[in-house]
């Protein structure tokens, strides 16, 4: 048994760009699986995987040329039906052995062993280990079976009848071990040792690798092929960075990850090159410049040191001419209708106010069941106007009212329209044009903010209001007619309208209950049920609990904070530092168990416990002094909760811990006489009162 290295590659026709990296991926993880499990690769085996817009290729170090044989027990069939009263073979058992390819004779060496409560026969034997060939060919076809295609393609091989399904035509397969060719078959190919290089570039039409680990050389020298995605990628980003510095003046190339892939699986040999538009188109809003550029032509915008765009982009090239101009003038004459179509777009809306536009929204259906987009702005006005009276009183109620009735007007323009994920930013445009405060013309581009995890809150006062509107109406809405997340599927994007939701109230520290905002928003639907408040309240919290968690608050500590359903939101940051700073201290674990302890004393009595005492029925020294402790305790404890200082509140009945031990230690709760039962049931109702304001201490209990 000797060890290679393996280099398998499939040469097809261009793939698609958005999955190549996901296809390369899943090619050589699978085929390395597939080894490994067969015995040909072992844990020490390391995985290279090239991927190309024309090739997915993998490399696998110490791969053998045959796996090693290995001993095998099967089970047959227990002892009492494979064999009879005198020990001899029943014909059960002769069957079972003649579909394993022995005789008779093997009944003599069976294995009998334990099974259960009763004894098995076990056929004991030596698999021969898999061949190299054997083993590749099996790990290709399930490499080949679980590529995560897109769309399936069904083409015709040469023979004219044979019809073969794969993501694109592929035209040849190479597997070396070593410089071995391994003789394996995939999609209608057989493997040799050569494969195609540059479209245009290479130095031949075929080129002939020598050996596995030789690969992305040849193909580099020979084919004018970088194959690794990630070298590719590499070479791509310097280049650009050196195109920037060439033109000067702090100019940066835009960063944007999915397009710098994008390009990378559409070129196998990346030649970065200038071009420019003519400056007039600068007039434009560079969002939408950029925007075309990027989506249309995939081209790297160029920025100066301020983050202004600037009238030069970079191209990602696949070819290498010696004289470029060509390549130059034919994108910079391919951009330039694109930019003007922006500029058209730009000039027509500008000639109707966003005001005017409102209107039309009327006709624009928002949902089925919840009627229009006019509708629609009109529920998010109530809600932002409710918003704003709360916070900050009526100036900003008015100023949210305006938002929140232009904040969809831009719907209808032209350049929303073509280019849809300008919605709000073009409204921000359109309000200046209008002439509109910078507050509202803000709030209108802000208002969908924040859009992604991460991503900026509004800015301004005005901007959150209608934000909160906007989400709440939309949670509220969907809720009304039961279109709820279901699984991973949120064809609405609710989880993250209740995070944006969630993180405005804290991260702004907003002084609103969460109830009354649901409450407000589920009133503005007349087919909600009954249910629908306590039921979204749930999936805010459920929210704000899997962000808290991400954050780094335990699970005991977000769930005692969010046990008592705080309905400031911006309150739940200090709570939290308070339950940590709390369970630090000694006493800690031992009042959180008398917490408990406590809770579930008082959800047995048979009646509602009332919390007032009676000191002429205290009768025992420990009741008597953890009355008189609480007397004078809690009120300090309540003061600074009060005043927000909830770490010093909960700091301050910690020194409730000797009085709690002694009290359970003591005295008999469940006294036979019953206003003596009663009275001690009303001293642990207060103090379960007094304990539990910050948060629920019984759910730090271990």
């Amino acid at each position: 048994m000797t060890t290679k290295n393996l280099l398998v590659e499939l040469f097809v026709e261009e793939l698609p760009p958005k999955a190549l990296k996901k296809l390369g991926d899943s090619f050589g993880a699978t085929l390395l699986e597939q080894l490994r499990s067969q015995g040909l690769a072992t844990a020490a085996s390391q995985l290279t995987t090239y991927a190309s817009p024309r090739r997915l290729a993998a490399h696998v170090s110490a791969v053998a040329d045959r796996a090693a044989d290995r001993p095998s027990s099967q089970k047959l069939m227990p002892v009492s039906v494979g064999l009879d009263a005198q020990g001899q073979p029943t014909p059960a058992l002769l069957k079972k052995l003649q579909a394993l390819g022995a005789d008779a004779s093997a009944a003599a060496g069976l294995k009998r062993a334990p099974d259960g409560k009763a004894e098995a026969l076990f056929y004991e034997s030596t698999v021969r280990g898999a061949t190299l060939a054997e083993g590749l060919q099996k790990a290709l076809a399930e490499a080949i079976t679980r590529l995560p295609i897109p769309k399936v393609m069904t083409y015709q091989l040469a023979d004219g009848w044979t019809d073969v399904k794969f993501v694109r035509p592929a035209h040849s397969l190479l597997a070396l071990h070593g410089s071995d060719v391994v003789p394996i078959e995939a999609l209608g190919l057989k493997a040799g040792n050569t494969t195609h290089g540059h479209r245009f570039e290479a130095s031949s039409a075929q080129v002939a690798v020598p050996d596995a680990d030789s690969y992305a050389e040849v193909l580099e020298q020979l084919g004018a092929v970088i194959p690794g995605f990630e070298t590719r990628r590499a070479e791509i980003v310097r280049q650009l960075q050196a195109a920037a510095q060439r033109v000067g003046a702090g100019a940066r190339p835009i960063e944007d990850e999915a397009l710098l892939d994008e390009v990378t699986a559409l070129v196998e040999r990346p030649n970065v090159l200038v071009c420019a538009f003519e400056k007039e188109f600068l007039d434009v809003p560079q969002e939408c410049l950029i925007l075309t550029m990027k989506a249309n032509q995939k081209y790297f915008p160029l920025l100066d040191a301020h983050g202004r765009l600037t009238n030069q982009f970079l191209v990602v090239s696949n070819i290498r001419p010696q004289d470029p101009s060509a390549v130059v003038g034919g994108n910079e004459r391919v951009v330039r209708p694109r930019l003007a179509d922006a500029k058209f777009f730009f000039d027509q809306d500008r000639k109707k106010s966003l005001e005017s536009r409102v209107a039309g929204l009327a006709k624009v259906v928002y949902h089925n069941r919840l009627g229009t987009q006019g509708e629609r702005v009109q529920r998010v006005r109530r809600l932002a106007q409710a918003i704003g009276a709360r916070w900050q009183g009526d100036l900003l109620a008015r100023q949210a009212d305006q938002a929140a009735m232009l904040a969809k007007a831009d719907l209808l323009t032209d350049m929303v329209g073509e280019f849809p994920e300008l919605q709000g930013t073009m409204g921000r445009y359109y309000a200046q044009a209008d002439g509109l405060p910078a507050d509202i013309a803000d709030a209108i581009e802000d208002h969908y903010k924040p859009r992604f995890a991460g991503d900026a809150l509004p800015r301004g006062a005005v901007g959150v209001a209608v934000a909160l509107a906007d989400k709440f109406e939309t949670l509220a809405g969907l809720f009304s007619i039961g279109q709820l997340p279901t699984g991973d599927k949120d064809p609405f994007a609710l989880r993250r309208h209740a995070l944006g939701i969630v993180r405005m109230l804290i991260e702004k520290d907003l002084p609103l209950q969460l109830d009354q905002l649901i409450n407000d928003a589920v009133a503005l639907f007349p087919q909600a049920d009954p249910g629908t408040p306590a039921l979204l309240a749930d999936f805010i919290f459920d929210r704000l609990a899997g962000s808290l968690r991400e954050q780094g608050y335990s699970a005991q500590e977000v769930d005692a904070v969010l046990a008592l359903r705080p309905q400031r939101l911006g309150d739940v940051g200090k709570r939290l530092a308070a339950v940590r700073a709390f369970a630090a201290l000694p006493e800690a674990p031992a009042l959180a168990a008398a917490n408990k302890r406590i809770g579930n004393i008082l959800k047995k009595a048979e009646r509602a416990v009332d919390p007032h005492v009676s000191e002429e029925l205290l009768k025992e020294p420990a009741e008597q002094a953890l009355y008189q402790a609480t007397r004078d305790v809690a009120p300090r404890a309540r003061s600074q909760f009060e005043a927000g200082d909830y770490t010093g509140s909960l700091q301050t009945l910690a020194a409730l811990r000797g009085p709690v031990d002694a009290f359970f230690d003591d005295v008999m709760v469940n006294a036979e006489q019953l206003d003596l039962r009663l009275n001690r049931l009303g001293l642990l109702a207060s103090l379960h009162g007094a304990m539990n304001r910050v948060a629920d201490l019984s759910r730090l209990a271990a």
